[in-house]
């Protein structure tokens, strides 16, 4: 798995690659985490479109920088989620906690108070 930051004015792009599960990347969910606390990333747009699986260690990255986005009254917004993703999302009902966005352009205008 892969993550880049990319800070666009005040929203964090995450820009991930790879499968999203259980493994040896939990350090590095857990250091990408903390950077993106350092950062002080209140708004993040996480872009899934190259994850083609997630699984519970996934999800519960998702919902740390959810978590750490929404307690700095930011926002949070996910795209590119693809069929594994989206399913796991569901199964999990976080598909109704998580806005999820068409592209990068719809998912940049919601977290700056555009229409999603």
């Amino acid at each position: 798995m892969l993550i880049e930051i990319n800070q666009q004015d005040e929203i964090c792009v995450l820009r991930c690659a790879g499968r999203f599960v259980t493994g040896p990347g939990r350090e590095y969910l857990e250091s990408k985490l903390e950077e993106i606390r350092k950062l002080n990333c209140r708004k993040v747009l996480a872009d899934f479109t190259e994850v083609p699986s997630i699984d519970s260690m996934g999800l519960s990255f998702l919902m740390s920088v959810y978590d750490f986005a929404v307690d700095t009254s930011g926002g949070f917004v996910l795209i590119g989620a693809g069929p594994v993703v989206r399913q796991a999302l569901q199964v999990t009902r976080l598909i109704g906690v998580i806005r999820v966005a068409a592209d990068l352009t719809s998912g940049l205008a919601a977290l700056r108070g555009g229409t999603p």
